[in-house]
């Protein structure tokens, strides 16, 4: 599978909700749906490496890819957002990066908890 990058993801979203989706929800719309999206990743979450079982035990053998899946909406969605609020995803994530590696650069490695 090919690698895709995050502005390349951005412009992809963007190309297939205009051809495909044929306008965004509107932004507080995709928030919603954003929400439910996470909250299906948790349920599976749950299920998977928490101590809730599934109603279905069939549903244990689709659970990784169903995790994937789940994931992949998320991820779908909040780039949805990104687009539409006029976020550049890549600088934000180099910036976010920035931001964790001068804030962290000791607390997590002096964590007793991490040892």
């Amino acid at each position: 599978m090919q690698q895709l990058l995050l502005s390349e993801a951005q412009t992809t979203v963007d190309e297939w909700i205009r051809t495909i989706g044929v306008r965004y929800y509107h932004e507080l719309t995709n928030t919603a749906i954003l929400m439910e999206e996470v909250g299906e990743v948790a349920r599976l979450m749950a299920r998977m490496y928490g101590e809730q079982s599934f109603k279905n035990p069939a549903d244990a053998l689709t659970a990784k890819a169903d995790l994937a899946d789940e994931m992949a909406d998320v991820l779908f969605v909040l780039i949805c957002l990104a687009n539409q609020t006029g976020v550049d995803l890549t600088e934000a994530m180099h910036k976010n990066l920035e931001k964790k590696t001068k804030r962290d650069a000791e607390r997590h490695a002096n964590n007793e908890k991490l040892r």
